[in-house]
């Protein structure tokens, strides 16, 4: 599972590592990104923009947009047989930016980690997006996080984690028509590139958003 991540660089420095230009609302760091809040993706159908979709996916033909929020991650393992993931696979995937992930230890008392990479301050994670429409009319677009099984070093955290692509893989990602090869970039990061450490529990609550939150425990 991922339900939580980071994205703390400058507008500039995020611009500059995806080849955007910019977004379609104003840019904020945030420290503790959640479900069902409108965060930065880069989308197949505009890969040099920051877009802003909700986090949870509502595929375009539900009847009610809550069903978003059991949609904030699909898992790679199945996602060519759900109805809700297979068509977006083929045809509106995204790249969702991050600097981190937090995760739960599940052994114990749920300590909440802080993970990221070694030699990387950014990175992106893969995920789909779709839109939906309002009886009004209106659309809101929202976004789902792929994961997979946990790596060697996330195992003693969590048994899942969010598919962090490869720098390499990101472009094949949102281009590719070809569906072996999309879903060959499904797979666990490798271990050795990757750190962690616990946070404090105010990562907790989603309300919470400031670099407090990133500290190491004490």
């Amino acid at each position: 599972m991922c339900g939580r991540f980071s994205l703390t660089v400058n507008e500039a420095e995020l611009n500059e590592f995806f080849e955007t230009a910019g977004g379609d609302a104003p840019y904020e760091a945030r420290y503790n990104c959640a479900p069902t809040q409108m965060l930065a993706v880069i989308t197949n159908e505009k890969p040099r923009q920051l877009s802003y979709y909700k986090w949870g996916l509502i595929p375009g033909w539900a009847k009610d947009p809550s069903i978003g929020n059991k949609m904030i991650n699909a898992r790679a393992e199945t996602i060519t047989e759900k109805p809700s993931y297979k068509t977006a696979l083929r045809t509106r995937r995204c790249l969702v930016p991050a600097d981190a992930f937090y995760e739960w230890r599940q052994n114990g008392d749920k300590v909440p980690y802080r993970i990221y990479l070694k030699n990387s301050r950014l990175f992106a994670f893969a995920g789909l997006w779709d839109r939906w429409r309002t009886p009004e009319g209106s659309e809101i677009s929202s976004f789902t996080i792929i994961t997979t099984g946990a790596n060697g070093f996330m195992q003693p955290i969590h048994n899942r984690m969010p598919v962090i692509l490869r720098r390499e893989d990101e472009q094949l990602w949102l281009g590719s028509n070809n569906a072996a090869e999309l879903l060959e970039l499904l797979r666990p990061y490798a271990d050795e590139e990757m750190e962690a450490y616990p946070v404090s529990k105010l990562i907790n609550s989603a309300a919470n958003d400031f670099p407090e939150v990133m500290a190491p425990a004490k």
